[in-house]
């Protein structure tokens, strides 16, 4: 019973930021649409709309008799996925299921259509940093986009190369709802915390020359931590989502003892009244030296900010990593969302 009422609210939270979303014209189906899917029942819309919440590659398949299945990210490979998701529908008795959507596409015969083409080029960049779009989420420019979400990929101890990583699954509660989703991009040899936030506020500041209605700073780990640097400087961000943040390394490293203070310096420099912060915790995160003290630390932005959310720790969801849990994403994305938007004050 408790596992319907979770489907429930989760699916009425998905239709809420779905219904938000840009309107395609009437002649050019849109993939954001759980209504366009051809055979889904009320249940299978729902389902849908989850879907549409996964990261890439992904694929939803259907039969002509309603049953469906989907799949997302199998090994990071668009055909196995495929064949997963046609596989699920099968499995739950589908006969003749066929893929509806790979990725930001509809390829069911009569429905074709592809998403606009996010541009290619860098928009912004440096010595060491890139500002680009994503092509993996739907693209609408600055003049139609409800606003633009900045994310900053975490940083590796061991200096592993995450340029062009996938933002997580969150984010896509923001480019369903019309968002763009850009991100900086980090040179790891020349990445160190206080570049990472110059390279950040001249990120946010590109942004907003371009003219988006609303900036969104977000990341995880060392790219989270920059965003919450970036509340040192007013106007920069109307919102700053920091998933996991931190920028000491792992239990045992010798920076650990001063994370605390660096924290409270971070928090001690907000300027930005203006600005809404969330903030994720998570039960056992090894970059985390006292949860405690950084919940109470991270508290003190109420004051300091328009508005102050912390997902402290929450039930189920583990690590360093747990934004990418899919929990993660489907009982906080929309909420995320709303609570950036001045529409909720918690989740």
């Amino acid at each position: 019973m408790l596992n319907i009422v979770f489907n429930l609210v989760i699916a009425l939270a998905v239709w809420h930021w779905l219904s938000a979303a840009p309107r395609a014209e009437a002649a050019q189906p849109s993939v954001l649409d759980p209504a366009q899917v051809p055979h889904l029942s009320a249940e299978g819309r729902a389902d849908y709309a989850r879907f549409l919440l996964q990261p890439t590659p992904r694929a939803f398949a259907v039969a002509v008799d309603g049953t469906w299945g989907w799949a997302a990210a199998i090994a990071d490979d668009p055909e196995e996925t495929a064949r997963r998701a046609v596989q699920n529908c099968a499995a739950w008795g589908g006969r003749g299921c066929r893929v509806y959507a790979r990725d930001l596409s509809i390829v069911w015969p009569g429905l074709e259509a592809a998403p606009p083409r996010a541009p290619a080029a860098p928009l912004a960049g440096g010595r060491g940093w890139s500002l680009s779009a994503d092509d993996r989420f739907l693209w609408h420019g600055p003049e139609r986009a409800r606003g633009a979400y900045l994310w900053a990929h975490g940083r590796s101890p061991g200096g592993a190369d995450s340029r062009g990583a996938q933002p997580q699954p969150h984010v896509r509660a923001f480019n369903n709802a019309g968002y763009d989703v850009v991100r900086l991009d980090r040179d790891p040899d020349l990445d160190d915390t206080e570049a990472g936030a110059a390279w950040m506020r001249a990120a946010l500041g590109e942004l907003r020359r371009r003219g988006y209605p609303r900036v969104v700073a977000g990341g995880q780990s060392r790219g989270g931590w920059n965003a919450l640097q970036a509340l040192a400087e007013p106007g920069l961000a109307d919102a700053v989502v920091a998933i996991a943040p931190a920028a000491h390394g792992p239990r045992g490293s010798p920076a650990q003892a001063w994370a605390l203070e660096d924290l409270r310096r971070v928090v001690a420099a907000a300027r930005a009244r203006g600005t809404r912060v969330a903030v994720a915790n998570f039960v056992d995160d090894e970059f985390d030296p006292d949860p405690d003290q950084r919940a109470a630390i991270f508290g003190q932005l109420a004051s300091r900010t328009a508005g102050l959310l912390v997902l402290d720790r929450p039930a189920g969801i583990i690590g360093h990593g747990g934004g990418n849990d899919w929990r993660f994403t489907l009982r906080y994305g929309p909420c995320l969302l709303a609570f950036v938007e001045g529409r909720a004050a918690g989740c």
